[in-house]
């Protein structure tokens, strides 16, 4: 279910498109990039504007696109939407809100209309836990159900789980809790500084690599995919630990990272690296997605590994990594900046020590 990398060239196309159809969500996540609302925002993107991003989209061709929000079951036209970019030719992904709205969706109807993927988010691994995460009572009961719909409908599944200093003790939890769901592919997202999410909540650098050694076993060992989102470094953890044993990786890294493979486009139509870093380079009113994506300055210094700064532009491993340029900017302003939640030190670096 998954496209292949192989047949991407990241300078000519994004392999990820994320479109914020809508900012409108019932949920009240902690970690919120887009600071949802209960209501949309007068100035979303129009039924016909949305059509004009579908056909340059369609253009683009990104191996993938995901309809995500807030909550983009949300927005009344969703279905039409799916339907016109899946006869277009568009692989398309959604990540929905759990939500009663979502468990009285016919997961069937979601399938034929052209979704070929569903993300879903468990952000603790108690109820008690993931419900106070996100901010509304049997959430973790509805993703629950939600994803066995998912399942039942032959819809690839992706379970989405925020790593916080609050659930680091629940690392091992959601192991479990994983191999119980089997979901296609378990992406691990590594908090970014933006939108509702606080500096509290970030774990340390030490931190952070344990749990990526932690992750790099755990795929070894399962039947279902995992990455990471904005945690890059986890490429450098699992090329390590195969290279120490001889062995390739349990799953070959694709080298993207904002701006770098990744675009997104907000629901008032502002193009962005990614949904993490607040830089908008333009806005599909009035410009082509394309021409941004491949040449703008913003995406175009975000693609050169070279212009990396900090011992992010030393690194040996800055090409299959390079840090997430949104925490980068986020922690310090600077988006070519090095990756705070990093520990590694780049041999270029142990020499002077």
């Amino acid at each position: 279910m998954r496209p292949q990398f192989s047949e991407t060239d990241l300078n000519e196309r994004p392999f990820l498109v994320f479109w914020e159809i809508t900012r409108a969500c019932a949920l009240a996540c902690q970690h919120c990039r887009a600071t949802a609302q209960p209501h949309a925002h007068p100035d979303e993107l129009n039924h016909e504007e949305a059509l004009r991003v579908i056909d340059q989209l369609a253009a683009l061709k990104p191996p993938m696109l995901v309809l995500t929000g807030g909550d983009p079951m949300m927005r009344r036209d969703v279905m039409d939407l799916i339907k016109i970019a899946a006869d277009k030719g568009l692989h398309v992904a959604l990540s929905p809100a759990a939500t009663n709205r979502l468990l009285n969706t016919d997961f069937h109807a979601l399938k034929a209309a052209g979704v070929k993927s569903i993300s879903l988010s468990l952000d603790g691994a108690t109820e008690e836990t993931h419900d106070r995460f996100r901010g509304v009572p049997h959430t973790y009961e509805r993703t629950l159900k939600a994803a066995k719909m998912a399942q039942e409908a032959g819809l690839h599944l992706q379970v989405n789980t925020t790593i916080t200093k609050s659930t680091l003790g629940e690392f091992e939890q959601f192991v479990e809790l994983m191999k119980e769901m089997r979901p296609g592919m378990w992406s691990v997202f590594l908090l970014v500084p933006t939108g509702r999410a606080v500096m509290d909540e970030m774990p340390t650098a030490d931190e952070v690599e344990e749990v990526w050694k932690k992750l790099a076993q755990v795929s070894t060992e399962v039947d279902f995919g995992i990455k990471t989102t904005e945690g890059h470094h986890y490429r450098r953890v699992a090329l390590q630990i195969a290279k120490e044993k001889g062995e390739k990786p349990a799953r070959q890294a694709i080298p993207t990272r904002d701006g770098k493979g990744i675009m997104f486009i907000s629901h008032t139509g502002e193009i962005q690296p990614s949904g993490f870093l607040p830089l908008t380079a333009g806005n599909v009113r009035t410009d082509n997605i394309a021409d941004i994506y491949r040449n703008h300055p913003i995406f175009l210094k975000l693609r050169d590994d070279d212009a990396l700064e900090g011992k992010c532009g030393v690194c040996e491993y800055r090409k299959v990594c390079g840090g997430s340029r949104s925490r980068a900017y986020g922690m310090s302003g600077d988006m070519l900046g090095h990756d705070e939640l990093c520990s590694y030190i780049p041999k270029k670096l142990q020499a002077d020590i």
